[in-house]
Parts: structure tokens; C-alpha cells; sequence
């Protein structure tokens, strides 16, 4: 840190954002260097910060205070606009400030996790997930720009899948909660088919699948769950995710209810 490190003007992203909007390895190998001091000669300029990280050698780093993501770095990565872990590097001293890291700090969600604990959500707070989960889907777009923006649309998603799963790995068992993922399941197939999402590497498909396999666990925890499932009967979906959940219901399951 600089002599002005009291006076440091912090970043307009914090660091939920970076944990959102990186892999998991590459976080993983950002914070290593984090945390082994590998980020030294830091310096802030006017809307940026600089850095010379030390990698495989020493990279001379920069960021965009405003965004993140947007920086350039001298490694092979960095020269091909690709996020690197030198730039994460430099963006968690740049909101830590040189500060230790928490273990809560180090914690991504970049899976959907099953909470195994049953439950109903209170009015207010089922208003409060739901606007968690509309604000996600504003990362999971279309895909409008020439093929130099692929990148960083694809991490987009990436970032759109990753707060989806955090959002609702906390969710409690019940009917309501496989309602609420359902129709989000239901917005992210409308999104795939008709609102112009290039899933070209599968993530968004690669999360709905795992949702739909913590949809079947929530059927085997509290078979009231299988009641949200007729929704997706006679229903046809991008590629099929929704066949398990009618298989389910097609047994019966739901008849006892």
C-alpha cells in the first residue's frame, strides 16, 4: 500500500461482485497470491489501480476502478482480454485494502447446494427472494455485440448463474419454494428459446439441470413439492429439462395429496 492508503478511494464493485463474476479456479489462484503477498507495489491513479503481481513472473496489472473485470495485465490471459488471476489478485487488494481475508471472505456459491431443511417462507420474505432473483436474471441477457464482447458476455452468465445459486441454495423445503423454482426454471427456458441467450457453453443449461436435481430431492424430502410440478406437464422445454419432474408426477405421487 502507498502512503495515502487512509485516504485510498475504494472501488465501485465490492467484493460479492468479484466471488459472483470469477470461476472458481481462478478465484482460488487470485487469492492464493492474495494472501502470499504476491500483490505488491500497489498505487491508485485517476479511476484505476496498479499493481506488479508475481506470477510465473512479474506482471505489471491494471484495473478500472469503476468496473470490474476491465483491466490489462501482461500475462498471456490478460493480452487475450481474458479475466486472469493477476487482475482478481489486484481487485481483492483493492477492496480489502492489504487486509486478511475471512473464510466467508474465500466462500463462492458457483453450485446450487441442497438446504435439506423443510420450511415456508413469511410474506415478506418470499417478496425479498423474489427480487433477489429478478435482480440475477438481469446478468442472464442477450446476446447483442460484435464476437470481441464474447468473453465477458459469456461471464455475464456465469455471474447470473452463480447469484441464482446462492440465492436459492438457502431456500427451505416446501410446496412454495419448488413453486418459486419452478417458475424461475419456467424464465430461464423462455430466455434460452425465445429471448436471445447464447448458452453456446452451457452454463445456464448446466445450472437448470442442477436445480432440477435439487427439485428431486425436495420431492423425496416433502412430496407436497410435487403438486408445483404439474405446472410443467404438456409443457416442452429447450432441451428437455422438465422430463424427471413430469416422470413424477406421472407416477402418482401427487394423487395423495
Amino acid at each position: 500500500m502507498t502512503s495515502d492508503e487512509n485516504t485510498m478511494t475504494p472501488p465501485k464493485f465490492d467484493l460479492e461482485k468479484i466471488k459472483y463474476a470469477t470461476d472458481a479456479t481462478t478465484f482460488e489462484k487470485a487469492v492464493d497470491l492474495y494472501e502470499s503477498g504476491k500483490v505488491t507495489q500497489f498505487k491508485e491513479g485517476i479511476g484505476a489501480y496498479a499493481a506488479l503481481v508475481i506470477g510465473t513472473k512479474p506482471y505489471r496489472v491494471s484495473i478500472e476502478a469503476r468496473r470490474y473485470g476491465y483491466g490489462y495485465c501482461e500475462c498471456y490471459l490478460g493480452k487475450n482480454d481474458t479475466l486472469c488471476k493477476h487482475l482478481v489478485a489486484l481487485s481483492l487488494y483493492a477492496v480489502k485494502e492489504g487486509r486478511p481475508l475471512s473464510g466467508e471472505d474465500k466462500r463462492q456459491t458457483v453450485q446450487v447446494s441442497f438446504s435439506g431443511t423443510l420450511g415456508t417462507l413469511k410474506k415478506t420474505e418470499l417478496s425479498a427472494i423474489k427480487k433477489s432473483i429478478s435482480g440475477a436474471m438481469r446478468y442472464i441477457k442477450s446476446y447483442e455485440g460484435p464476437s470481441r464482447i464474447w468473453f465477458s458476455y459469456q461471464n455475464s452468465l456465469s455471474e447470473g448463474c452463480n447469484r441464482l445459486a446462492k440465492i436459492i441454495s438457502d431456500l427451505p423445503v416446501s410446496e412454495q419454494t419448488a413453486g418459486l423454482l419452478v417458475d424461475m426454471l419456467l424464465r430461464l427456458d423462455d430466455r434460452l428459446c425465445r429471448g436471445g441467450v447464447d448458452d453456446s457453453d452451457g452454463t445456464v443449461g448446466g445450472f437448470i439441470g442442477e436445480v432440477v436435481v435439487m427439485l428431486e430431492e425436495y420431492a423425496k424430502m416433502d412430496q407436497s413439492c410435487i403438486k408445483a410440478f404439474k405446472k410443467l406437464c404438456d409443457r416442452e422445454t429447450c432441451f428437455g429439462w422438465e422430463e424427471s419432474l413430469v416422470r413424477i408426477v406421472d407416477e402418482g405421487l401427487v394423487e395423495k395429496y
